[in-house]
């Protein structure tokens, strides 16, 4: 068994779409990124190459990369999974944290579970998605972006 770590945050702004776990979100402001910006499944994805000592999301998909422009990071998601099986990985659980003061993320959670799931390749019991704020500290607190936690636990 291997455990990962992996940590994203991105900050809001106009005229992007909010994607989240697969998910798009209805919100006025989305996350800046080279790709779509979804930071829970960026964070999911550093777990998993972290897990297995394959570095980081950065070393795999470059922003200075034009192909990784706009990219539905559910592909990097299914191209770190190819990754990982091709060494014997095979994943065990997640467990996502998403901070966050708006919009909520209660109402997507369910959805966000659904698309990992499929992507990762498991049981949708296997992938945990918890949201929480930051009582109005530091930049999320702030309304100024989101970030994400991941921790995964991998078995050879």
């Amino acid at each position: 068994m291997r455990i990962g770590h992996g940590y994203d945050a991105h900050r809001f702004g106009e005229g992007r779409r909010l994607v989240l776990g697969g998910v798009t979100i209805e919100h006025h402001l989305g996350l800046i990124a080279h790709s779509d910006g979804d930071a829970v499944i960026h964070a999911l994805c550093d777990a998993l190459v972290g897990a297995v000592g394959l570095g980081d999301l950065g070393q795999h998909f470059p922003e200075t990369d034009p192909k990784y422009k706009d990219v539905d990071s559910r592909v990097l998601l299914r191209d770190v999974m190819e990754k990982l099986h091709a060494l014997g990985y095979t994943v065990a659980n997640v467990d996502l944290t998403i901070v966050a003061e708006q919009p909520r993320m209660a109402p997507h959670v369910d959805a966000m579970r659904e698309n990992l799931a499929s992507d990762l390749g498991i049981d949708g019991s296997r992938v945990n998605i918890k949201a929480t704020t930051t009582e109005g500290m530091g930049f999320a607190g702030r309304s100024e972006g989101i970030a994400a936690h991941a921790v995964v636990l991998v078995n050879e």
